[in-house]
C-alpha cells in the first residue's frame, strides 16, 4: 500500500513537472513564432538566437558591459538588502506574532508604510544617504522589510492555539513555550516567507539601480532602453529571472533539508 502511494505521488510530481516545462515551451514557441515570422519587428522583439548571441558577447566582453560583472554587482546589492531586512524583520515579526502589545504598537504603522511604493522614497534616500551603494541597498531593504515583518507575524500568530494552551496547562513557562512550541512550529512558514520575499527583493532591483548607477543588471537594462537595444534588455530581464529562480531553488532545498518530514507529507 505504501509502495502504491509512493508511486502515485511520484507520478503526480512527474505530471506537475511536465506541465511546468510545457508552459515554458509554450511561451518560447510563441516568442519564436512572432519574432521569426516577422509579425513583430526585431527592433521591438528580438529572436531567441539574437538574444543568445548578445548574451554570449556580453559574457566574453572584458569591457564594462561584461554580463557576469553586472550580474555579480546586482546579486550583491539584492543579497545585502535582503539580509539586512531579514535580520531585522524576522525577530520583529516573531515578537509581533507572539506578544499582542508589541503587535498593537508596530502593526498599524507598518501596515500603513507597506502600501507606499519604495520608488517614491528614492529622492529622500538620495538626500539622506547620497547616490552610493547604501542608497541602492536601502531601496531593496525598504521594499521588503515591512511585508516581511508582517508575513512573519502572521505565521507566528497562527501557530495552533491548542498547542500553546496545552503547554501552559502542563505548567510550561512562557520562555519554554516560545522556544519549544511557537518557534519550531513557525520556522517552516518563516523559511517560506524568506523565499517569497527574496523574490520581491529581485523585483526592486531595477528601481534601486534607476538613479546614479553605473553597473548592475538594472543599469544595463535602462541604458539599453535608451538606445532601443531590445536584445540587451531581454538578456538583462532573463538573467534576473534565472537568478531569482536560482535563489528560489536554494530556499526550497534548505526547506527540504531542515524539514524533511514536511517535504515527505507534501510530496
Amino acid at each position: 500500500m505504501d509502495g502504491g502511494l509512493l508511486n502515485s505521488k511520484n507520478m503526480y510530481k512527474s505530471w506537475t513537472d511536465c506541465l511546468g516545462a510545457a508552459h515554458f515551451a509554450l511561451v518560447f514557441a510563441l516568442w519564436s513564432a512572432l519574432a521569426y515570422a516577422g509579425v513583430v519587428s526585431n527592433t521591438f522583439l528580438p529572436t531567441p538566437d539574437q538574444v543568445l548571441q548578445t548574451a554570449y558577447r556580453m559574457v566574453v566582453d572584458p569591457a564594462g558591459d561584461n554580463l557576469l560583472h553586472h550580474a555579480l554587482i546586482s546579486t550583491l546589492r539584492v543579497t545585502v538588502g535582503f539580509f539586512i531586512s531579514a535580520v531585522l524583520a524576522v525577530p520583529l515579526g516573531i515578537f509581533m506574532g507572539t506578544l499582542p502589545k508589541v503587535r498593537a504598537f508596530f502593526e498599524p504603522m507598518m501596515g500603513f508604510i507597506r502600501y507606499m511604493p519604495a520608488s517614491a522614497f528614492i529622492p529622500l534616500f538620495i538626500l539622506w544617504i547620497g547616490l552610493g551603494e547604501p542608497e541602492k541597498v536601502m531601496v531593496i531593504f525598504w521594499g521588503t522589510f515591512f511585508q516581511q515583518a508582517l508575513m512573519v507575524m502572521d505565521v507566528t500568530k497562527n501557530v495552533a492555539g491548542e498547542l500553546v494552551e496545552v503547554s501552559y496547562t502542563l505548567g510550561a513557562k512562557k520562555l519554554a513555550v516560545f522556544s519549544k512550541i511557537i518557534l519550531p512550529a513557525s520556522l517552516p512558514g518563516i523559511i517560506d516567507t524568506l523565499r517569497i520575499t527574496f523574490g520581491w527583493a529581485w523585483t526592486y532591483l531595477i528601481v534601486a539601480e534607476l538613479v546614479g548607477a553605473s553597473s548592475g543588471l538594472g543599469y544595463v537594462i535602462i541604458q539599453a532602453g535608451r538606445f532601443l537595444k531590445t536584445d540587451v534588455i531581454f538578456v538583462g530581464i532573463l538573467v534576473i529571472g534565472l537568478l531569482g529562480m536560482l535563489t528560489d531553488l536554494i530556499f526550497k532545498l534548505l526547506y527540504r533539508v531542515m524539514f524533511p518530514w514536511l517535504t515527505r507529507e507534501g510530496a
